[in-house]
């Protein structure tokens, strides 16, 4: 391992700054940006420069990462997760309060996670707490304690420590939440109950017609039921839905927001570059909920995100081990639904935005910006800016690559992407004004921080 560079000016012939690329000389001091000057700004002759000659934006920020630690490290860890986002050009996580052990539902639950962290840390990390059937009463202390919202499912999710909500149960912690002027995620489906005797077996198309884009219809007008009465007690609620995979809920979504809701909305990689009709069966590493749905289903996906009715894209990164995702037996029923793909997020989004008329700064937007405002750290992260952390991703647009197993960084390597050639490749990721990783090479050790809110 080499030792990390503190830098002190990133020269830069192509940088992000207001929405526009324009050369720069960006200053830095004790990991912020101090000043953004022309590209031919003097420099004193000790000055420690970094040359960027392709381009550089902000540090992406990933709010929907599932780390696992403490509990089921075999599953993945701090360690390796945040290995794998520097590689990515993330520069900030947000863990996900499933599926460590215990689940971070209240105060102490929390603290049990922030003791195991250490020196593990290869990049700055956020933290969601979970809002579920039987904490109620833990949720003011467990946001008063720093995490930066909290999370509910309105379906069983995966594991019995981590109960789901019913309509009355979201209502009064979003009420809590609201208080506090903190964002409250949904893992919005409900099961019906129709599809209860459904056989998978290893067939795809079978998994996902066994979760109908009308569970999530339902969940998301719920949700926004809550908000409107929510609103009408004189609170203003931010809620937010995770992982968008059927859209058919648009229109929802764009009414909500037309009224004057606070709901924002997030998608994966996953679900805007494969479609249903194309997954072979028995490929258990395509399995996650809600689905990966049908072609059309992905257009109507990226349509959403060019006109803003789908506010971000985040990696929701969910492994587990081999073994528990059923590789060998092809068996989608019985494989753990999660997709693991945190280091490759932006090329992947890059290789298929820029073909359907997205630009660099519009994907910057979608993956840094809008999500660091969705978690409510947008002083300090998502834009290149002063005052900001000066998190930087060098990103080559015309680099192609072909993911392989050998260049995964997270702990198992084991994605649905693997063989897929991109265009578009992180050169470097700069982290507080530190060069922590460049052609695929790491520098220094884990000096990330924790984040909380304020």
């Amino acid at each position: 391992m080499s030792t990390a560079q503190n830098l002190s000016v990133i020269r830069a012939k192509q940088a992000l700054i207001n929405g526009e690329f324009t050369q720069a000389t960006i200053l830095i001091k004790d990991g912020k940006i101090t000043a953004i000057e022309a590209i031919d700004f003097p420099l004193n002759d000790n000055a420690n420069v970094y040359q960027c000659d392709t381009t550089l934006l902000p540090g992406i920020v990933d709010t929907h990462v599932h780390i696992n630690e403490p509990g089921r490290t075999d599953w993945e860890g701090f360690d390796t997760a945040t290995h794998a986002a520097a590689a990515g050009g993330i520069t900030t996580l947000v863990d996900m309060p499933l599926n460590c052990i215990p689940v971070t539902i209240s105060e102490s639950d929390f603290e049990e996670k922030l003791a195991v962290i250490g020196e593990k840390l290869w990049v700055d990390a956020g933290f969601w707490g979970g809002a579920t059937a039987d904490n109620l009463g833990d949720l003011p202390r467990l946001l008063d304690r720093g995490v930066l919202g909290v999370k509910s499912f309105t379906i069983h999710s995966g594991i019995e420590e981590f109960k789901h909500v019913n309509e009355e149960q979201l209502l009064n912690a979003m009420r809590v939440v609201a208080q506090k002027g903190l964002v409250h995620l949904v893992h919005a489906e409900i099961d019906d109950g129709k599809h209860d005797d459904d056989k998978i077996g290893s067939s795809y198309m079978g998994f996902l017609h066994s979760r109908p884009a009308s569970w999530e219809d339902d969940a998301i007008a719920m949700v926004i039921r809550v908000m409107r009465k929510l609103k009408a007690e004189g609170l203003e609620p931010r809620a937010h839905i995770v992982h968008l995979s059927a859209a058919s809920a648009l229109p929802l979504i764009k009414q909500a927001k037309a009224e004057g809701l606070q709901l924002s909305v997030e998608t994966c990689p996953h679900y805007l570059c494969f479609q249903a009709e194309t997954i072979p069966d028995g490929k258990t590493t395509f399995k996650c909920c809600p689905p990966i749905r049908e072609k059309h289903n992905c257009e109507a996906l990226w349509a959403a995100l060019k006109d803003g009715t789908i506010d971000a894209i985040v990696s929701d990164h969910s492994p587990c081990t081999p073994q528990l995702k059923h590789i060998d037996t092809g068996d989608l029923e019985a494989a753990w639904g999660g997709i693991s793909g945190l280091q490759f997020g932006l090329s992947l989004i890059h290789n298929e935005a820029i073909e359907l008329g997205f630009t660099l700064a519009d994907i910057s937007q979608l993956m840094s910006t809008r999500s660091a405002e969705i978690a409510g750290i947008a002083d300090i992260k998502g834009s290149i800016e002063i005052g900001k952390d000066a998190d930087f991703c060098v990103f080559d647009a015309d680099s192609s690559y072909t993911i392989n197993a050998d260049m995964i960084h997270h702990k198992h390597k084991v994605t649905p992407y693997a063989g897929k050639t991109v265009k578009g490749e992180i050169k470097a990721t700069i982290l507080g004004g530190r060069l922590i990783y460049q052609d695929r090479i790491f520098f220094g050790k884990a000096e990330g921080r924790p984040l909380f809110s304020q």
